[in-house]
C-alpha cells in the first residue's frame, strides 16, 4: 500500500494482507492524522476505516522503546467482541515491527490486566468500563500516550457510555484525540467541544461523496 512515508515493514505487512491500494478514506485521513492535530472522521463501514486506525496506531509506535512500560496508543472500543477483533488484526498488521498489543474487557480478569499492564505494552484496546476501572487504580503512566482513539464513538454515545468516555478524557491528559463515527449523533457535537482542542479538523465523508 503506497502512503507518503509510511513505516515500510508495515507497508510491507499490508500488501501481505491484501491491501494494494489505500481507499480514497485511507488517503484522505493518512496525512492528517500523521500531523498530531485532534481529528474527527464520519465515514460509512465499507470505506477502510478499521484499516486507517490500525495504520495510525502502527504509524504512531512505529519505533519500539527499550524499557518502556507506559502504553503510547490507547483504544476505546464498544465491547469485547471489537477488543478481540482490533487485538488480532493489530497483531498480523504489526508483525515484525515489535509492537506489544493488549486488550482489556468487561469480561478479563481486573487483577490479570493489571498484571500484564505492568509488563509494558504500546497498544492498548478495551472498552470504556474496564479502562475506567484499571484508571481509577495507581500506577497507571499516561505521559507517554500519543494518541488516544474512539472507535464508533456514535454507538457509545449512543448506548450512554458518555460519563465513563469523560471520565478517561479526563484522566489522560494532553494527547492527539481521534474520534471514528458512522453516524452523526447530537452528542458528538458536545463531547468533541469537551474533549478536544479548538482546532479539531473534521472530515465527513458523505458530505465529500456527495460533492463528487
Amino acid at each position: 500500500m503506497k502512503l507518503k512515508k509510511i513505516h515500510p515493514v508495515l507497508q510491507q505487512n499490508l500488501s501481505q494482507q491484501g491491501f494494494e491500494e489505500p481507499t480514497i478514506l485511507q488517503k484522505s485521513t493518512f496525512g492528517r492524522i500523521k500531523s498530531g492535530q485532534d481529528f474527527v472522521l464520519l465515514a460509512p463501514k465499507e470505506e477502510g476505516k478499521t484499516t486507517a486506525l490500525l495504520i495510525a496506531a502502527l504509524q504512531r509506535v512505529e519505533a519500539p522503546v527499550d524499557d518502556m512500560i507506559s502504553t503510547r496508543v490507547l483504544i476505546v472500543v464498544k465491547d469485547k467482541f471489537e477488543v478481540e477483533r482490533l487485538v488480532e488484526e493489530f497483531n498480523q498488521l504489526g508483525s515484525k515491527m515489535d509492537i506489544r498489543v493488549f486488550g482489556v474487557h468487561d469480561y478479563t480478569d481486573l487483577d490479570d490486566d493489571k498484571n500484564q499492564m505492568s509488563l509494558g505494552n504500546d497498544i492498548l484496546i478495551g472498552t470504556a468500563e474496564r479502562l475506567n476501572l484499571m484508571f481509577s487504580g495507581a500506577g497507571f503512566d499516561v505521559n507517554q500516550l500519543k494518541m488516544y482513539i474512539i472507535d464508533d464513538v456514535d454507538q457509545q454515545l449512543r448506548n450512554r457510555h458518555e460519563p465513563r468516555l469523560y471520565r478517561l478524557s479526563e484522566s489522560i491528559g494532553k494527547t492527539q484525540r481521534v474520534y471514528f463515527a458512522t453516524d452523526y449523533v447530537e452528542q458528538l457535537d458536545m463531547f468533541v467541544e469537551k474533549t478536544m482542542t479548538e482546532d479539531v479538523e473534521w472530515l465527513d465523508f458523505y458530505e465529500e461523496d456527495e460533492e463528487e
